[in-house]
Protein backbone atom coordinates (compact mmCIF):
# COMPACT_ATOMS: atom_id res chain seq x y z
CA UNK A 1 0.00 0.00 0.00
CA UNK A 2 3.03 2.42 0.79
CA UNK A 3 4.65 1.48 -2.28
CA UNK A 4 0.94 2.23 -4.11
CA UNK A 5 1.05 5.56 -2.45
CA UNK A 6 4.75 6.66 -3.59
CA UNK A 7 4.36 5.70 -6.54
CA UNK A 8 1.20 7.35 -7.23
CA UNK A 9 2.74 11.21 -5.31
CA UNK A 10 5.60 10.81 -7.86
CA UNK A 11 3.41 10.54 -10.99
CA UNK A 12 1.37 13.16 -9.46
CA UNK A 13 4.69 15.58 -9.06
CA UNK A 14 6.05 14.21 -12.73
CA UNK A 15 2.68 15.38 -13.91
CA UNK A 16 2.40 18.92 -12.84
CA UNK A 17 6.18 19.12 -13.76
CA UNK A 18 5.42 18.78 -17.52
CA UNK A 19 2.53 20.75 -17.49
CA UNK A 20 4.21 23.83 -16.27
CA UNK A 21 4.27 26.94 -18.09
CA UNK A 22 7.34 27.77 -18.73
CA UNK A 23 10.07 27.35 -21.73
CA UNK A 24 9.78 23.48 -22.05
CA UNK A 25 5.80 24.25 -23.06
CA UNK A 26 8.05 25.43 -26.56
CA UNK A 27 8.20 21.34 -28.11
CA UNK A 28 11.23 22.97 -30.35
CA UNK A 29 12.96 23.77 -27.03
CA UNK A 30 12.22 21.15 -24.20
CA UNK A 31 15.15 21.47 -22.84
CA UNK A 32 14.69 24.87 -22.11
CA UNK A 33 18.48 25.24 -22.77
CA UNK A 34 20.15 24.50 -26.58
CA UNK A 35 23.54 25.16 -27.18
CA UNK A 36 24.47 25.98 -30.67
CA UNK A 37 25.71 22.69 -32.59
CA UNK A 38 26.40 22.57 -36.40
CA UNK A 39 25.13 25.40 -37.24
CA UNK A 40 21.43 24.86 -35.61
CA UNK A 41 19.83 25.60 -31.66
CA UNK A 42 17.22 22.77 -32.27
CA UNK A 43 15.36 23.88 -35.06
CA UNK A 44 16.87 27.33 -35.02
CA UNK A 45 19.86 27.97 -37.42
CA UNK A 46 22.57 29.77 -35.27
CA UNK A 47 26.35 30.86 -35.68
CA UNK A 48 27.78 31.43 -32.19
CA UNK A 49 24.86 32.43 -30.25
CA UNK A 50 23.43 29.68 -27.71
CA UNK A 51 19.16 29.49 -26.87
CA UNK A 52 18.63 29.56 -23.40
CA UNK A 53 14.85 29.76 -23.18
CA UNK A 54 11.70 30.40 -25.76
CA UNK A 55 7.89 31.00 -24.93
CA UNK A 56 5.40 31.30 -27.59
CA UNK A 57 3.37 33.91 -28.19
CA UNK A 58 0.09 31.94 -26.91
CA UNK A 59 1.41 31.58 -23.32
CA UNK A 60 2.29 35.20 -23.40
CA UNK A 61 -1.24 36.75 -24.89
CA UNK A 62 -3.44 34.17 -25.93
CA UNK A 63 -4.07 32.02 -29.17
CA UNK A 64 -3.55 34.19 -32.34
CA UNK A 65 -1.74 37.00 -30.83
CA UNK A 66 1.55 38.79 -32.70
CA UNK A 67 4.26 40.00 -31.45
CA UNK A 68 5.93 42.95 -31.70
CA UNK A 69 8.29 45.60 -29.77
CA UNK A 70 10.02 44.72 -26.44
CA UNK A 71 12.44 45.95 -24.08
CA UNK A 72 14.10 45.36 -20.77
CA UNK A 73 14.44 46.27 -16.57
CA UNK A 74 16.46 45.41 -14.80
CA UNK A 75 15.60 45.48 -10.80
CA UNK A 76 18.30 47.92 -8.74
CA UNK A 77 17.35 46.50 -5.27
CA UNK A 78 17.66 42.52 -6.34
CA UNK A 79 19.15 42.44 -9.54
CA UNK A 80 16.57 40.70 -11.22
CA UNK A 81 16.25 40.69 -15.19
CA UNK A 82 12.56 41.23 -16.75
CA UNK A 83 11.67 41.24 -20.51
CA UNK A 84 8.53 43.72 -21.25
CA UNK A 85 7.00 42.11 -23.92
CA UNK A 86 4.56 43.90 -26.15
CA UNK A 87 1.59 42.32 -28.46
CA UNK A 88 -1.34 43.29 -30.64
CA UNK A 89 -3.43 43.02 -27.37
CA UNK A 90 -0.97 43.39 -24.43
CA UNK A 91 2.06 44.52 -22.79
CA UNK A 92 3.10 40.95 -20.88
CA UNK A 93 6.30 40.77 -18.09
CA UNK A 94 8.78 37.70 -17.74
CA UNK A 95 11.19 37.09 -15.40
CA UNK A 96 14.45 36.38 -16.36
CA UNK A 97 16.86 35.68 -13.43
CA UNK A 98 16.86 32.18 -14.44
CA UNK A 99 17.16 32.74 -17.99
CA UNK A 100 16.50 28.75 -18.75
CA UNK A 101 13.42 29.07 -16.59
CA UNK A 102 11.67 32.05 -17.37
CA UNK A 103 8.39 33.07 -15.76
CA UNK A 104 5.58 34.54 -17.23
CA UNK A 105 4.18 37.25 -14.23
CA UNK A 106 1.76 38.73 -15.93
CA UNK A 107 0.53 41.41 -18.54
CA UNK A 108 -1.26 44.96 -18.40
CA UNK A 109 -4.04 44.90 -21.43
CA UNK A 110 -4.45 47.81 -24.36
CA UNK A 111 -5.99 51.07 -23.13
CA UNK A 112 -8.67 50.54 -25.70
CA UNK A 113 -8.56 48.07 -28.63
CA UNK A 114 -6.18 45.91 -29.99
CA UNK A 115 -3.10 47.09 -32.68
CA UNK A 116 -0.31 45.64 -34.83
CA UNK A 117 1.97 48.21 -33.35
CA UNK A 118 2.79 48.97 -29.22
CA UNK A 119 6.07 49.68 -27.75
CA UNK A 120 7.56 50.25 -24.39
CA UNK A 121 10.57 52.20 -22.98
CA UNK A 122 11.36 52.27 -19.03
CA UNK A 123 13.14 55.50 -16.81
CA UNK A 124 13.12 55.10 -13.26
CA UNK A 125 11.30 51.73 -12.60
CA UNK A 126 8.87 52.79 -14.67
CA UNK A 127 7.24 50.92 -17.88
CA UNK A 128 6.06 53.65 -20.42
CA UNK A 129 3.75 52.24 -23.45
CA UNK A 130 2.43 53.71 -26.04
CA UNK A 131 -0.02 52.16 -29.12
CA UNK A 132 -1.53 53.09 -32.84
CA UNK A 133 -4.77 51.87 -31.01
CA UNK A 134 -7.29 54.89 -31.37
CA UNK A 135 -6.87 56.81 -27.94
CA UNK A 136 -4.42 54.36 -26.29
CA UNK A 137 -2.27 57.72 -25.26
CA UNK A 138 0.55 56.38 -22.83
CA UNK A 139 0.38 54.09 -20.03
CA UNK A 140 2.47 53.76 -16.48
CA UNK A 141 3.55 51.23 -15.06
CA UNK A 142 5.44 50.66 -11.95
CA UNK A 143 7.68 48.01 -12.39
CA UNK A 144 8.68 47.38 -9.02
CA UNK A 145 5.03 45.75 -8.28
CA UNK A 146 6.74 42.56 -10.48
CA UNK A 147 8.87 41.82 -7.05
CA UNK A 148 5.37 40.91 -5.43
CA UNK A 149 3.89 38.32 -8.09
CA UNK A 150 3.48 35.27 -5.68
CA UNK A 151 0.79 33.78 -8.34
CA UNK A 152 1.48 34.22 -12.09
CA UNK A 153 0.14 35.19 -14.17
CA UNK A 154 -1.19 38.17 -13.01
CA UNK A 155 -3.57 40.86 -14.87
CA UNK A 156 -1.83 44.28 -14.27
CA UNK A 157 -3.87 47.96 -14.48
CA UNK A 158 -1.68 51.20 -14.79
CA UNK A 159 -0.74 53.33 -12.60
CA UNK A 160 -1.05 55.93 -14.53
CA UNK A 161 -2.00 57.12 -17.32
CA UNK A 162 -1.44 60.35 -20.14
CA UNK A 163 -4.20 60.97 -22.69
CA UNK A 164 -2.24 64.51 -24.26
CA UNK A 165 -2.14 62.31 -27.38
CA UNK A 166 -4.73 59.30 -28.53
CA UNK A 167 -2.52 56.74 -31.10
CA UNK A 168 1.37 56.35 -30.86
CA UNK A 169 3.70 54.62 -33.24
CA UNK A 170 6.28 54.53 -30.77
CA UNK A 171 7.97 56.22 -27.55
CA UNK A 172 11.67 56.95 -27.19
CA UNK A 173 13.36 58.14 -23.83
CA UNK A 174 16.04 60.28 -22.55
CA UNK A 175 17.01 58.71 -19.08
CA UNK A 176 19.17 61.30 -18.66
CA UNK A 177 16.98 64.11 -18.64
CA UNK A 178 13.59 62.42 -17.42
CA UNK A 179 11.91 63.27 -20.81
CA UNK A 180 9.45 61.17 -22.95
CA UNK A 181 8.72 61.43 -26.83
CA UNK A 182 5.97 59.97 -28.83
CA UNK A 183 6.42 59.79 -32.12
CA UNK A 184 4.17 58.84 -34.92
CA UNK A 185 1.32 60.30 -32.95
CA UNK A 186 -1.68 61.79 -33.98
CA UNK A 187 -0.56 65.61 -32.46
CA UNK A 188 2.47 67.46 -34.14
CA UNK A 189 1.61 65.63 -37.73
CA UNK A 190 3.35 63.06 -36.16
CA UNK A 191 6.39 64.83 -34.86
CA UNK A 192 7.52 64.30 -31.47
CA UNK A 193 5.63 64.63 -28.29
CA UNK A 194 7.57 65.44 -25.41
CA UNK A 195 6.57 64.87 -22.00
CA UNK A 196 7.98 65.14 -19.11
CA UNK A 197 8.10 61.90 -16.77
CA UNK A 198 10.58 62.99 -14.22
CA UNK A 199 7.36 62.59 -11.75
CA UNK A 200 6.30 59.21 -13.96
CA UNK A 201 2.92 58.53 -11.97
CA UNK A 202 2.17 62.56 -12.99
CA UNK A 203 3.35 63.17 -16.89
CA UNK A 204 3.18 66.68 -18.31
CA UNK A 205 2.96 67.47 -21.65
CA UNK A 206 5.86 70.32 -22.75
CA UNK A 207 4.61 70.51 -26.63
CA UNK A 208 6.69 69.03 -29.54
CA UNK A 209 8.09 69.76 -32.87
CA UNK A 210 5.79 68.79 -36.52
CA UNK A 211 7.07 66.96 -38.88
CA UNK A 212 6.24 63.14 -38.80
CA UNK A 213 9.07 60.30 -37.07
CA UNK A 214 8.69 56.95 -36.98
CA UNK A 215 11.25 56.78 -34.66
CA UNK A 216 13.61 58.43 -32.85
CA UNK A 217 16.96 58.94 -30.77
CA UNK A 218 17.14 61.36 -28.38
CA UNK A 219 20.67 61.96 -25.91
CA UNK A 220 22.21 64.60 -23.96
CA UNK A 221 24.63 65.09 -26.63
CA UNK A 222 28.61 64.24 -24.93
CA UNK A 223 30.28 63.50 -28.56
CA UNK A 224 32.51 64.82 -31.19
CA UNK A 225 31.35 68.14 -31.97
CA UNK A 226 31.83 70.10 -28.93
CA UNK A 227 29.32 73.26 -30.49
CA UNK A 228 26.22 70.61 -28.90
CA UNK A 229 27.79 69.30 -26.07
CA UNK A 230 24.71 69.29 -22.81
CA UNK A 231 22.60 69.91 -25.80
CA UNK A 232 19.88 67.39 -25.57
CA UNK A 233 19.48 65.98 -29.70
CA UNK A 234 17.13 64.27 -31.04
CA UNK A 235 17.94 62.11 -34.07
CA UNK A 236 14.23 61.39 -36.08
CA UNK A 237 14.33 58.53 -38.56
CA UNK A 238 11.43 60.28 -40.62
CA UNK A 239 10.48 58.19 -43.54
CA UNK A 240 12.28 59.65 -46.39
CA UNK A 241 15.18 61.80 -44.45
CA UNK A 242 17.07 61.59 -41.69
CA UNK A 243 16.32 64.83 -38.84
CA UNK A 244 18.42 66.47 -36.24
CA UNK A 245 16.52 68.51 -33.77
CA UNK A 246 18.15 70.15 -30.79
CA UNK A 247 15.44 69.78 -28.43
CA UNK A 248 17.20 70.87 -24.99
CA UNK A 249 14.43 74.15 -25.08
CA UNK A 250 11.19 72.25 -25.60
CA UNK A 251 9.69 75.34 -25.75
CA UNK A 252 11.89 76.08 -28.73
CA UNK A 253 12.96 72.91 -30.29
CA UNK A 254 15.99 73.96 -33.11
CA UNK A 255 16.54 71.83 -36.56
CA UNK A 256 20.10 71.69 -37.06
CA UNK A 257 19.77 69.75 -39.93
CA UNK A 258 18.21 67.01 -42.63
CA UNK A 259 20.37 64.25 -44.87
CA UNK A 260 19.31 61.61 -46.99
CA UNK A 261 20.94 59.21 -49.30
CA UNK A 262 20.18 57.28 -52.66
CA UNK A 263 17.34 54.68 -52.87
CA UNK A 264 15.39 55.59 -50.17
CA UNK A 265 12.36 53.14 -49.27
CA UNK A 266 11.44 53.91 -45.93
CA UNK A 267 13.47 55.21 -43.24
CA UNK A 268 12.97 53.58 -40.43
CA UNK A 269 15.38 53.50 -37.07
CA UNK A 270 18.48 54.37 -36.32
CA UNK A 271 21.47 54.37 -33.55
CA UNK A 272 24.64 55.72 -32.58
CA UNK A 273 27.56 53.81 -32.30
CA UNK A 274 29.55 54.25 -28.47
CA UNK A 275 31.44 56.84 -29.28
CA UNK A 276 28.56 59.19 -31.06
CA UNK A 277 30.51 59.65 -34.15
CA UNK A 278 28.48 57.46 -36.25
CA UNK A 279 24.72 57.33 -36.72
CA UNK A 280 23.29 53.35 -38.17
CA UNK A 281 19.97 53.43 -39.91
CA UNK A 282 17.85 50.56 -40.89
CA UNK A 283 15.36 51.56 -44.40
CA UNK A 284 12.65 49.23 -44.02
CA UNK A 285 11.68 48.86 -47.63
CA UNK A 286 14.45 49.15 -49.77
CA UNK A 287 15.07 45.71 -49.92
CA UNK A 288 11.11 45.39 -51.35
CA UNK A 289 11.09 48.75 -53.75
CA UNK A 290 15.33 48.05 -55.23
CA UNK A 291 15.66 44.19 -54.64
CA UNK A 292 18.82 44.23 -52.84
CA UNK A 293 19.92 42.59 -49.84
CA UNK A 294 19.52 43.79 -46.05
CA UNK A 295 20.97 47.33 -46.18
CA UNK A 296 22.32 49.40 -43.48
CA UNK A 297 23.26 52.60 -43.83
CA UNK A 298 26.07 54.34 -41.76
CA UNK A 299 26.73 58.33 -41.81
CA UNK A 300 28.90 59.92 -39.97
CA UNK A 301 28.29 62.18 -36.96
CA UNK A 302 31.42 63.94 -36.28
CA UNK A 303 30.28 67.33 -37.23
CA UNK A 304 25.49 67.50 -36.36
CA UNK A 305 25.44 70.65 -38.56
CA UNK A 306 27.42 68.53 -41.46
CA UNK A 307 26.66 65.14 -41.49
CA UNK A 308 27.68 63.14 -44.35
CA UNK A 309 27.27 59.25 -45.87
CA UNK A 310 29.99 56.85 -44.65
CA UNK A 311 29.09 53.54 -45.46
CA UNK A 312 26.55 50.48 -45.70
CA UNK A 313 26.60 47.26 -44.00
CA UNK A 314 25.39 44.77 -47.28
CA UNK A 315 23.73 41.16 -45.36
CA UNK A 316 23.85 37.89 -47.22
CA UNK A 317 20.06 37.72 -48.15
CA UNK A 318 17.12 39.96 -49.09
CA UNK A 319 15.45 40.10 -45.44
CA UNK A 320 14.45 43.40 -44.49
CA UNK A 321 16.02 44.82 -41.52
CA UNK A 322 14.07 46.49 -38.67
CA UNK A 323 15.38 47.54 -35.22
CA UNK A 324 18.83 47.88 -34.41
CA UNK A 325 20.70 48.85 -31.44
CA UNK A 326 24.74 49.46 -30.28
CA UNK A 327 25.83 48.16 -27.20
CA UNK A 328 30.22 48.42 -27.24
CA UNK A 329 31.39 47.46 -30.48
CA UNK A 330 28.29 44.88 -31.66
CA UNK A 331 25.76 46.08 -33.62
CA UNK A 332 22.39 44.09 -33.01
CA UNK A 333 19.94 43.81 -35.79
CA UNK A 334 16.64 42.42 -35.61
CA UNK A 335 16.48 41.46 -39.21
CA UNK A 336 12.56 39.87 -39.70
CA UNK A 337 13.04 36.43 -41.57
CA UNK A 338 16.91 36.41 -41.27
CA UNK A 339 16.24 36.54 -37.50
CA UNK A 340 19.21 38.79 -35.53
CA UNK A 341 22.23 39.42 -36.70
CA UNK A 342 25.50 40.42 -34.73
CA UNK A 343 27.88 42.90 -36.23
CA UNK A 344 31.10 44.29 -35.33
CA UNK A 345 31.73 47.57 -35.67
CA UNK A 346 35.17 48.22 -34.11
CA UNK A 347 36.85 48.60 -37.03
CA UNK A 348 33.75 50.97 -38.67
CA UNK A 349 35.82 53.84 -39.14
CA UNK A 350 37.57 51.92 -41.87
CA UNK A 351 34.54 51.10 -43.40
CA UNK A 352 35.26 47.56 -42.05
CA UNK A 353 32.29 45.24 -40.48
CA UNK A 354 31.86 42.04 -39.92
CA UNK A 355 29.55 39.45 -39.07
CA UNK A 356 30.32 37.58 -35.73
CA UNK A 357 27.04 35.69 -35.12
CA UNK A 358 23.19 35.54 -36.13
CA UNK A 359 20.34 33.57 -34.26
CA UNK A 360 17.57 32.56 -36.99
CA UNK A 361 14.04 32.87 -35.14
CA UNK A 362 12.23 33.09 -38.80
CA UNK A 363 13.86 29.35 -40.38
CA UNK A 364 10.79 28.87 -42.76
CA UNK A 365 13.01 31.56 -45.08
CA UNK A 366 14.76 34.56 -45.58
CA UNK A 367 11.86 35.92 -47.84
CA UNK A 368 11.46 39.80 -48.04
CA UNK A 369 8.19 39.98 -46.28
CA UNK A 370 7.16 41.40 -42.28
CA UNK A 371 7.31 38.20 -40.40
CA UNK A 372 10.43 37.12 -37.96
CA UNK A 373 12.46 39.01 -35.07
CA UNK A 374 10.66 42.90 -34.76
CA UNK A 375 12.76 43.74 -31.74
CA UNK A 376 16.23 42.83 -30.20
CA UNK A 377 17.19 43.94 -26.79
CA UNK A 378 21.21 43.07 -25.91
CA UNK A 379 21.43 45.72 -22.76
CA UNK A 380 21.36 43.12 -19.87
CA UNK A 381 24.82 43.10 -18.06
CA UNK A 382 24.26 39.43 -17.74
CA UNK A 383 24.73 38.84 -21.84
CA UNK A 384 21.19 37.96 -21.70
CA UNK A 385 19.83 39.11 -25.28
CA UNK A 386 15.97 38.80 -25.69
CA UNK A 387 14.31 38.81 -28.98
CA UNK A 388 10.86 39.75 -29.73
CA UNK A 389 9.28 37.47 -32.95
CA UNK A 390 6.25 38.18 -34.38
CA UNK A 391 5.27 34.63 -34.94
CA UNK A 392 7.49 33.00 -32.34
CA UNK A 393 7.32 34.88 -29.43
CA UNK A 394 9.83 35.62 -26.62
CA UNK A 395 13.45 33.94 -27.32
CA UNK A 396 15.64 34.46 -24.82
CA UNK A 397 19.71 33.92 -26.21
CA UNK A 398 23.18 34.53 -24.97
CA UNK A 399 26.82 34.51 -26.70
CA UNK A 400 28.30 30.87 -26.93
CA UNK A 401 30.63 30.08 -24.39
CA UNK A 402 29.51 32.86 -22.02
Amino acid sequence: MRLKILVSIILLLFIIACSSDDASSDPNNPSGDTTCNNGFAGIYPCNNYDLLAHIPLNILAGNGARGNDSWGWTDPSTGKEYVLFCTDRATSFVDISNPINPIFLGSINTQTVDSPWRDVKVYNNYAFIVSEAENHGMQVFDLTRLRDVTNPPQSFTPDAHYSGFGSAHNIVINEVSGYAYAVGSNTFLGGPHFVNIQNPLSPIGEGGFSGYSHDAQVITYNGPDSDYSGREILIGSNENEIVLVDVTDKANPVQITTIGYSNIGYTHQGWFSSDLKYFIVGDELDEINYGNNTRTLVFDFSDLDNPTFHTEIIGNSPAIDHNGYVKNDIYYLANYTAGVKFYDISNIENNSVSTIGYFDTHPESNATDFNGAWNVYPYFESGNIIISDINRGLFIIRKSGT
